[in-house]
C-alpha cells in the first residue's frame, strides 16, 4: 500500500486516479505507445466520468453499465489507446470502478 501511495505521489495522481492508471498500465503496449503523461490524463478523465455517471445500482443495471462502457471506450479512443487492447482495458476499468464505487458510497 505504501508503494502505491509513493507511486501516486510521484505521478501526481490521487488514489482513485492511480487505480485507473494501474488498470490501463497493465497492458504493456499502452505504456509504450502512449507514455505516462497520456495515461495519467486518461486516468484523471476516467475518474471524473465515472463519478458523474455512476448511480446506486449501476453495477447491476445493464443499461447503466453499457452507458459507462461507451464513455470509457470514447475516452480511450480520444487519447489513441491501442484499439486491439481497448476491450480488455474497458473491462479492467469497469472492474476497478466497481471497487472504487464502494469507497465513494455509490
Amino acid at each position: 500500500m505504501r508503494e502505491a501511495h509513493k507511486l501516486g505521489e510521484k505521478l501526481g495522481l490521487a488514489e482513485d486516479e492511480l487505480a485507473f492508471y494501474d488498470a490501463l498500465e497493465v497492458i504493456d503496449s499502452a505504456v509504450k505507445i502512449l507514455g505516462d503523461e497520456t495515461l495519467r490524463q486518461i486516468a484523471r478523465e476516467l475518474v471524473e466520468a465515472v463519478r458523474r455517471n455512476v448511480t446506486i445500482d449501476w453495477a447491476v443495471k445493464e443499461s447503466a453499465r453499457a452507458k459507462l462502457r461507451v464513455i470509457i471506450r470514447r475516452l480511450l479512443r480520444k487519447h489513441g489507446y491501442p484499439p486491439d487492447k481497448q476491450e480488455k482495458a474497458t473491462q479492467t476499468v469497469l472492474e476497478q470502478a466497481e471497487l472504487l464505487c464502494k469507497d465513494w458510497a455509490c
